[in-house]
């Protein structure tokens, strides 16, 4: 198992998942290569448990989504005059699947994969506004294509430096991951000053913000201070950079001020990320007189 570990890194791995019907997946075949088994196999295995393969968790190609699969990826050309169609797993397929093969390497080796999924939706999420430039059929292409496709990976390296965040969207109930990881980030952008001003703070908002730069200063503005909140600041402080806390009950909405200038506003506190449906958007405004009010 160890060597088959040390063959695989990350890279080689998101470069095997491709968008197809507008979902991230990997194929049958690319999967049997990692797990260390037959193609014949693992197909088995989704044959023999149809009821645990619903369509969000795995489909079958059609004529038409396999020539064009040849097409563009050079590894596939043997697929050209296969008889059958390949299968296509989603993120939840390539964890069902390691749930039934139950080897060791499948169990270490879909760790990787899924992780490499969250990483792929990561990067798609925090540059929806960059993909919503391009042209449909370009963006397809470049997305159908980036294994053999060096530009993709320039794109995709640039883009990830830059952090571009989306200006507006909304997470529904149950994307606690995905709206911490999003608001994570954005407190990871922070340069030289962090303002939130919510009326909803507790121990786990001051845990997101250990994601901040050393040194980078964190002011908090709330409708109300308990005592176990002061308790929890002062064990905060003891070993993270210091947050100051300031009791202000004339804002009923959310807001993070990052640098003095880019203003989020959030519909839910964030201590409630992900809990239920809430908006967010970044706001094009002069963010020195919400700053001035605050004093």
């Amino acid at each position: 198992m160890s060597e088959l570990m040390t063959l695989v890194n990350h890279e080689s791995i998101q470069n095997k998942i491709f968008t197809i019907r507008g979902k991230q997946v990997m194929l049958d075949r690319d999967l049997a290569e990692l797990y260390g088994v037959e193609t014949k196999r693992l197909n088995e295995q989704v044959k023999r448990n149809t009821d645990r393969f619903p369509d969000q968790y795995c489909f079958k190609l059609t004529e038409v989504e396999k020539i064009e699969l040849v097409a563009n990826c050079d590894r596939f050309s043997t697929l050209k005059h296969a008889s059958t169609l390949p299968f296509a797993f989603t993120e939840s397929g390539v964890a069902m699947l390691s749930a039934l093969l139950r080897s060791k390497v499948a169990i270490s080796m879909s760790i990787q994969i899924i992780d490499a999924f969250v990483n792929m939706r990561k990067f798609i999420r925090e540059n929806a506004e960059v993909f919503t430039r391009l042209d449909h059929v370009e963006r397809n292409q470049i997305i159908f294509r980036h294994e053999t496709d060096q530009k993709f990976a320039q794109i995709f390296d640039a883009l990830q430096n830059k952090q571009l965040a989306p200006k507006q969207g909304i997470f529904y109930d149950g994307q606690i991951f995905d709206a911490y990881i999003f608001v994570s980030d954005l407190i990871k952008q922070a340069k030289s000053s962090i303002i939130l001003i919510d009326n909803y703070v507790d121990e786990t908002v001051l845990n997101l913000f250990i994601k901040r730069k050393k040194g980078i200063p964190l002011h908090i503005y709330t409708k109300e201070i308990s005592n176990q909140f002061k308790l929890d600041l002062i064990k905060y402080n003891k070993q993270y950079a210091p947050v100051t806390a300031k009791q202000f009950n004339k804002a009923h909405d959310r807001f993070l001020i990052l640098d003095n200038t880019l203003v989020y506003h959030f519909g839910a506190s964030l201590k409630d990320l992900g809990n239920k449906w809430f908006a967010f958007s970044k706001m094009e405004l002069n963010a020195s007189d919400i700053i001035n009010r605050l004093k």
